[in-house]
């Protein structure tokens, strides 16, 4: 039996690295399809350069959050040159320790006002 991996060490995780992550919670995605994936996630809010995306691939690769894989949907129709990501499992488990404490986060901001508003209508 193995242990889980610990997310802790990798938490929070910088923004850009969240919007990879995020992208790649979706399934196996190569560079151009996860700057697609962040803008789409993001309502058109976050547009990632190249330079940006893959320094941060590049990290997340040396985390052993994501990891390079030689799968294709279909070889015949794709770019033989592109390359594909996933997440790992201590990657899955960062993104999802990252998505309960921002859950957690703005929960805990919205209380405050919520509280404020009920008392402001008594």
């Amino acid at each position: 039996m193995t242990d889980a991996p610990d997310p802790a060490p990798h938490l929070p995780l910088a923004p850009a690295a969240l919007h990879i992550v995020l992208a790649l919670n979706r399934g196996e995605r190569h560079g151009y399809a996860i700057m697609g994936d962040v803008e789409t996630l993001s309502d058109g809010v976050i547009k990632m350069g190249p330079g940006t995306l893959y320094g941060t691939i590049k990290k997340l690769v040396a985390q052993g959050l994501i990891e390079q894989t030689e799968s294709r949907s279909d070889p015949a129709l794709d770019d033989q040159r592109r390359k594909y990501y996933r997440l790992t499992a201590l990657g899955e488990a960062v993104c999802a320790s990252e998505i309960q404490r921002l859950a957690n986060l703005v929960e805990r901001t919205r209380r405050p006002a919520t509280t404020r508003l009920l008392g402001e209508l008594s």
